[in-house]
């Protein structure tokens, strides 16, 4: 049986509120926003310092720098243990993600859990995604401007695909680890009724997945 559904999306296609109705459907708990908040305390920082390293890849002149620190005789200094980062944040959801996958009754949104709970034989895995005009309606209809829009869909899932190949070594999105792939243009209410049936349908057969373990990083 089912326990969990991780939703891996693009940005814009609506994938939060499709998860959020999900869990709601079925009684369970949303780790989209708790996830932020879960890693900020656990890590300790903001939300907000969370939300800056979400599903992204620090900057080369962020790495360089942090591979200085840990090559000089400062070592373990408080301006490294400081340092709140994307390594920091995979970290983190590394530790989150088998409390999760024990707890169950879930539906997880990115920061990689398709990759985390791979092997979860109890994790359904979905992957939403839009053409460009659907994703800039959705987001003008959220409240932004068109041109705003644009930006945001033209740059935040070339941060996702350069998150994805930096930590787990795969392209994004990975085919094989999901278990169906969902236009979110045919609406909300279609693609919730296609995911639970889905569910239903496969339910206790044998997941088939060439993808190896995900890779995480010794830095982090």
């Amino acid at each position: 049986m089912f326990r969990l559904i991780t939703i891996e999306r693009e940005y814009g296609c609506g994938g939060g509120a499709i998860a959020a109705e999900l869990a709601h459907r079925l009684d369970w708990k949303l780790w989209d926003q708790l996830l932020t908040e879960e890693i900020a305390r656990l890590a300790n920082v903001d939300c907000s310092a969370v939300m800056q390293c979400d599903e992204r890849v620090d900057s080369r002149l962020h790495r360089l720098a942090k591979a200085f620190w840990r090559g000089s005789y400062e070592r373990g200094s408080r301006l490294e243990n400081q340092v709140f980062d994307a390594d920091c944040m995979v970290s983190m959801m590394e530790q989150i993600a088998p409390r999760i996958a024990r707890e169950g009754n879930a539906v997880v949104v990115g920061r990689g859990a398709p990759y985390f709970l791979r092997e979860q034989p109890d994790a359904f895995h979905v992957f939403l995604y839009a053409p460009r005009t659907e994703k800039i309606r959705r987001l003008v209809e959220d409240g932004s401007n068109e041109t705003e829009a644009e930006e945001l869909v033209d740059t935040i899932d070339r941060e996702r695909i350069a998150f994805v190949k930096h930590y787990f070594d795969a392209d994004w999105p990975t085919r094989s680890l999901y278990h169906v792939m969902i236009n979110t243009a045919v609406g909300n209410e279609s693609v919730i009724e296609t995911i639970l049936n889905t569910m239903h349908l496969v339910e206790g057969r044998p997941k088939a997945t060439d993808y190896e373990r995900p890779k995480v990083p010794s830095s982090v």
